[in-house]
């Protein structure tokens, strides 16, 4: 998400990063290549002219800090200016109601309701401890309910049954009681999408709505619809007394008009991105956080909140204290640390967070590189050794190669491969060898995240904190 975004507004934001002074003139192309950033972007015509004119009165009308050059001081502006028209701070659902809290989920047909229900039944009870129940309201696609069923079972929550013959007030107020019976938290509604906004869509929901006062009413939209979503749910909002809004798809978004247009022009904040299609694909929506991945700033926080969500404490600490006691790492610990990487996003998910990673040649040359591909054959690989190959790699001798070549369908030049980067992972692994293991690469990209604080237009300095180890220590 963000990519075009980030590529044009970085690249023009180096126009000041000399500048001794600013003045009209100095900037006045940047905030050119900034406003046509902005609309490529598809943000809405109105949203890039109040956010243009904002920057600018900032520009010429503040002090400069006197630890930030006039052209880190222009970038922080215009970071501080993003993070102002998407919202200031993440808002939270209201869960402080009485339970069941019922949270109304509305929106056009194709957005995304269903699945979003799910995933964001996941997040309440894996992340609140909440007790959640849905169900479905959605009485005229079909199998809609039956999908809300089995994505509601595949989370691990409850559903509450509903018939496509009864009316949607009818079923969400006996969903309610049942709810209470299940001592539930939290009930999710799920309603009907249509090919377009309605009268007759409207006047449905707006009853539905009325006769159950749902505590949270959000609308889901499609992030890929740019400036077409903020419209939506500007006509939404006009109908239903909105809470937030949930933009869905936005890993398939390059652009992002809709995250930097919603805010602006329904006043209602982004609470959550769907963020591809796995059921664990939900996270509040940050907007610091996102004006940082937009301006090539990493977003580090999050990165560290992933790690301690999704790495599996026990084998790291395991693997660490094997390493510390003098022991190798071998082939099954390499593929672990593939099946770790993964739950992380892989390496591009890994590298779209670090500072200065964005739009880089860095991250250019890895994506080019294929990695997750790479990392798919090396896995298939090592699943067609034995255990005691994988546990002794030494023993892997020209006939065993030649057999796990023919076992993976690959030749005996890529199992020579592996081996090699196995070897200089192995060495790798070394310097992590500490009982502070995942703790020092943190500390590192902390580290580079505090680099960054200071030098706002800053590239992000060099990957040597992230692997705990100095210059030296790669030579």
């Amino acid at each position: 998400m963000f990519d075009t975004l980030t590529d044009r507004l970085t690249q023009s934001l180096r126009n000041v990063a000399g500048t001794g002074q600013l003045t009209e003139d100095n900037i006045k192309d940047t905030l050119r290549e900034v406003r046509m950033a902005l609309l490529e972007a598809d943000v809405a015509l109105p949203v890039t002219r109040d956010f243009i004119a904002k920057v600018k009165e900032q520009a010429l009308g503040q002090e400069v800090l006197k630890q930030l050059s006039p052209g880190q001081a222009f970038v922080k502006i215009v970071h501080d200016e993003l993070v102002s028209m998407m919202g200031d701070a993440n808002e939270s659902l209201d869960l402080a109601a009485k339970p069941p809290v019922v949270i109304l989920l509305a929106g056009l047909q194709g957005a995304g309701k269903t699945t979003t229900a799910a995933k964001l039944a996941r997040f309440l009870k894996e992340r609140q401890k909440k007790k959640v129940a849905t169900v479905s309201a959605d009485v005229y696609r079909p199998a809609a309910i039956k999908q809300l069923q089995t994505v509601s079972q595949e989370v691990g929550v409850d559903w509450i049954a509903s018939e496509a013959s009864e009316s949607p007030i009818t079923i969400v107020n006996r969903a309610i009681e049942q709810a209470k019976i299940k001592f539930a938290d939290v009930l999710i509604v799920d309603t009907a999408g249509r090919l377009h906004v309605d009268d007759d869509m409207m006047d449905e929901i707006k009853e539905l709505h009325a006769a159950i006062k749902p505590t949270e009413t959000l609308f889901v939209v499609d992030a890929m619809t740019g400036q077409d979503a903020a419209n939506t749910a500007k006509a939404f909002n006009d109908a239903l007394p909105l809470t937030g809004v949930i933009l869905t798809k936005t890993d398939g978004d390059a652009r992002g008009g809709a995250a930097l247009s919603v805010r602006a022009i329904t006043g209602k904040p982004i609470k959550f991105l769907g963020m591809g299609e796995k059921l664990d694909a939900l996270e509040p929506f940050h907007p610091e956080r996102i004006a940082q991945r937009i301006l090539g700033m990493g977003d580090v926080l999050s990165l560290v909140e992933e790690v301690e969500r999704k790495i599996d404490k026990d084998k790291a600490e395991k693997m660490a204290k094997k390493l510390q006691k003098g022991g190798t790492f071998n082939l099954e610990d390499m593929l672990t640390q593939f099946e770790q990487m993964h739950k992380m996003g892989g390496m591009m998910g890994f590298l779209d967070k670090l500072p200065g990673m964005s739009g880089s040649g860095i991250q250019q040359a890895v994506e080019q590189a294929q990695p997750e591909k790479q990392v798919k054959k090396m896995q298939a690989i090592i699943q067609s050794m034995t255990v005691k190959e994988r546990r002794n790699p030494d023993i892997i001798n020209p006939s065993r190669k030649k057999r796990i070549a023919a076992g993976c369908g690959m030749e005996v030049q890529d199992i020579n491969r592996l081996l090699k980067q196995h070897s200089q992972m192995a060495k790798m692994m070394k310097k992590f060898s500490s009982p502070s293991g995942i703790g020092k690469m943190m500390r590192g990209i902390q580290t580079m995240q505090g680099k960054m604080g200071g030098n706002m237009g800053g590239s992000g300095g060099g990957m040597g904190p992230l692997f705990g180890g100095s210059d030296q220590d790669k030579k």
